[in-house]
């Protein structure tokens, strides 16, 4: 890393960059409205600062131009939506994460600021982390939240059961930062992290937790301080203990074990097996380009004629509850393909270099992106506000933290 803000003008630039990077994980629990003024405000003062400085190395970049064809995909599938309307703020939005993008890999190439960055990040994951289990055990969070999702918990996020989401977005990034900067506290970083993971189970979400559970088991059997016999015995015994937390506590009995045998049983009826099939049929109607990004609820919502409903297989909704069939449906073959490609190219092209190395920033990032993209596990709407900001905080960092994909790292 480099320290590009010696001079006290360029200290305060510093400063002021760090405070609007530290908050963003409280601006997202905020809310939607507040989340996007942040990143608004990092993009257009990082756009003046790159102006000003005609520092525009990034343009020769390969993972920003890959951003950059995705865009423009975006813009071209506004026009062929069912409802361009529905499309067209999220799709011209996207340009934000783009510029969040780059200002996150420019600021991580200066020295101790993202140190920083991240240490404010753990604290409020502590607080959150906390104020799950205390809800979990009382009933409500400190400020007296309490959800309507049959005991599932809000935390700070008032009335939607995503603080699993959110702090599984999170989890592994901190802790692989920990392991960069602190590895002689090896075993109470990862005994830091297994609480965590506790925390997530404690909220009731099954998709966050599993493909946490999975995230970070991979990140453990790559953590290359322990021995391969040490990881796996450890591996177990986490497992184990998961297992007998959740038989020792009804709501997390009934949300992982009994509800899953409804769902084992009554396929037929479940609630996502029939937003995938709807999803499905929304494919197979639109094969080549989709409904158009946020119009999969255009298509499946408007009323059939009645001699119709009896054979209607689309279920009314947001989006069909997987990352796959989201891009299937919404964005057809064509988007599909293009859509893969890219990921491809940025993330699972890098798989095998990151799991070699010592980066576990990275390698953290790694595994919350990798396990974005799980198949048949339930999924929220990739490129809805909440989602597609947690995913390009792991993707900016994964890129960042790496030398050969920081499109900033180089001497300045």
């Amino acid at each position: 890393m480099t320290d590009q803000f010696n001079s006290p003008i360029n200290r305060h630039i510093y400063n002021y960059f760090l405070i609007f990077f530290s908050v963003i994980p409280i601006s997202i629990v905020a809310g939607p409205s507040v989340s996007l003024i942040n990143i608004l405000i990092i993009d257009i003062s990082f756009v003046i600062l790159i102006i000003i400085k005609k520092d525009f190395y990034f343009l020769s970049n390969k993972n920003f131009r890959y951003l950059v064809i995705l865009y423009l995909y975006l813009i071209l599938n506004t026009f062929i939506s069912l409802d361009y309307s529905m499309s067209l703020s999220r799709n011209l939005g996207f340009v934000r994460m783009i510029i969040l993008f780059l200002a996150i890999n420019y600021f991580f190439n200066i020295k101790y600021f993202f140190k920083k960055v991240f240490l404010f990040w753990s604290f409020f994951l502590c607080v959150l982390v906390f104020d799950i289990f205390y809800e979990f055990y009382i009933g409500q969070n400190i400020f007296g939240f309490k959800g309507d999702y049959g005991n599932r918990i809000v935390s700070f996020f008032k009335d939607e059961p995503i603080a699993g989401s959110f702090v599984s977005a999170f989890f592994l990034l901190i802790g692989g930062f920990y392991l960069n900067e602190y590895k002689k506290h090896k075993f109470w970083i990862i005994f830091f992290i297994i609480i965590v993971l506790i925390s997530i189970l404690f909220t009731g979400e099954r998709s966050s937790f599993l493909k946490s559970l999975a995230g970070f088991i991979i990140f453990l059997l790559f953590f290359k301080e322990y021995t391969s016999k040490s990881k796996i015995l450890f591996a177990l015994a986490i497992i184990i203990s998961l297992l007998s937390i959740i038989t020792h506590s009804d709501f997390l009995k009934h949300r992982f074990i009994k509800q899953f045998k409804v769902i084992i049983i009554s396929v037929e009826d479940n609630h996502y097996i029939r937003l995938q099939k709807s999803g499905l049929e929304v494919f197979y109607e639109n094969k080549l380009f989709g409904v158009g990004n946020k119009n999969y609820r255009v298509d499946t919502c408007k009323n059939p004629s009645l001699e119709k409903q009896k054979f209607y297989v689309k279920y009314c909704s947001t989006h069909p509850h997987q990352v796959y069939l989201e891009f299937l449906s919404e964005h057809g073959l064509i988007g599909f393909i293009l859509l893969m490609f890219i990921f491809y190219k940025i993330i699972f092209s890098k798989i095998k270099a990151t799991l070699n190395s010592k980066n576990y920033i990275g390698l953290g990032a790694l595994c919350y992106l990798v396990f974005t993209f799980t198949p048949i596990i339930p999924s929220g709407a990739f490129f809805n506000d909440f989602s597609l900001t947690l995913f390009f905080i792991n993707l900016s960092i994964f890129c960042a933290s790496n030398s050969n994909l920081n499109h900033s790292s180089r001497p300045v």
